[in-house]
């Protein structure tokens, strides 16, 4: 009888122990990112941001996700890891990846005039001089191409949307009629329509609508089931609100969205190629996880991996681009080209994209590190070399490094 209750209980006893010999490393495995969570809780404390959901992964996994503060300050909502956050221009890197997985096909070239896509875009003018009263427009040397849209280098100008509700085809109808503002290819100048323009490609080269085409091809083999340019009822209870200084600087006040006209789930709202997406942490994680693999993501191939190298890589040569120091241009991706200030502890060749209200989402290839930042909060002078973007990294990179 000792002999068969030792023998009942001897796998019992081992389970035990082996669990508890990994409580040690597992402690010490949470504890080494305490100091990414005092550091994003203190800008909670000091009232710079009301709360935010912080995210690690390397290629397959994800290894720290973290949430603090409110979501919603007033009635003292805490954050939680599923809030959804309005994520503005983090959806032209999706656009992008839309438009390479067309030219896989064979149905476009990054390299094609955007005028044989989008016969509007034929005979454009260029501004090439400007008086007190008046400007002097002329041919440019050479048609806007869709890698100079992908690299914010087409000069395009500024066209308001008539209404909320207008089709891309309209949008875009107009930007094609605002007169060039430089050369094609001789600058850098951040350009939404540029990126609008790209969407209304990929309608008319698959024949589908951009948001079908988006989550056909992008959002439903990735289960990012949390993206979308138009929340469900019960997504928006889960948005967090976005928020700003307040009067003489002292603490937060609720901050009106005017990029986002409409209810938030009307879906005849355009859906902004440039900047229209709402989505959590864990689903813009996977999107750049697939990117670190080379386009495939279990099992499923979205890219080729020349496509990722394509998009990833510097294409904008020596011109001058991005919002802080070192920076270069992929295809719809910025590209750390020189690691300096902000970016002084991720690796060259570091791809990724922020948000108008400072959220931030970055690739690291050498350390095959994905790092994501979800805040809601305007007012920053940079958004993309805000402190809290800097500490956040400072601190993630080193956690992971131990």
């Amino acid at each position: 009888m000792k002999t068969l209750l030792h023998r009942c209980l001897a796998p019992f006893f081992c389970a035990a122990f082996f669990a508890l010999s990994l409580l040690p490393a597992a402690a010490a495995d949470a504890a080494k990112w305490d100091g990414v969570t005092k550091r994003m809780q203190a800008f909670v404390n000091n009232s710079t941001i009301a709360g935010s959901v912080t995210l690690v992964a390397t290629r397959d996994q994800v290894v720290n996700v973290q949430a603090v503060g409110f979501a919603d300050l007033a009635a003292k909502t805490p954050m939680r890891a599923d809030h959804l956050f309005w994520i503005a221009s983090m959806t032209k890197p999706i656009t992008g990846a839309c438009v390479l997985m067309l030219q896989d096909e064979g149905k476009l070239s990054v390299d094609d005039p955007v005028e044989k896509h989008l016969p509007e875009f034929k005979g454009q003018w260029l501004v090439t001089g400007k008086g007190n009263d008046q400007l002097t427009l002329g041919r440019p040397a050479r048609p806007i191409t869709l890698r100079d849209l992908l690299t914010h280098t087409s000069g395009m100008g500024n066209f308001a949307a008539p209404r909320m509700d207008c089709s891309l085809a309209e949008l875009v109808m107009g930007v094609s009629q605002v007169p060039l503002q430089f050369p094609p290819g001789s600058q850098w100048s951040y350009n939404n329509p540029g990126i609008n323009t790209l969407g209304r490609v990929v309608e008319v080269v698959s024949g589908q609508r951009f948001e079908d085409f988006l989550q056909q091809r992008v959002l439903d083999p990735l289960a990012m089931k949390d993206t979308t340019f138009w929340p469900t009822a019960a997504q928006a209870k889960r948005i967090a609100k976005a928020y700003k200084p307040g009067k003489e600087g002292k603490g937060l006040e609720e901050a009106s969205n005017a990029f986002l006209q409409g209810a938030l789930s009307d879906r005849r709202r355009t859906p902004h190629p440039a900047g229209g997406l709402f989505s959590t942490a864990a689903d813009v994680a996977v999107f750049y996880q697939m990117m670190l693999s080379g386009g495939e993501w279990r099992g499923k191939r979205l890219l080729s991996k020349s496509s990722v190298e394509q998009l990833t890589r510097t294409q904008t040569g020596d011109i001058k681009t991005g919002f802080t120091d070192g920076m270069s241009w992929g295809f719809g991706f910025q590209v750390v080209k020189d690691p300096q200030g902000v970016t002084a502890m991720l690796s060259p060749g570091t791809f990724g994209h922020g948000g108008a209200y400072a959220t931030q989402s970055w690739a690291d290839p050498k350390k095959g590190l994905v790092l994501v930042m979800m805040i809601q909060r305007t007012g920053f002078s940079n958004g993309d070399k805000s402190v809290v973007r800097q500490s956040f990294q400072e601190g993630a990179v080193a956690a992971f490094s131990e």
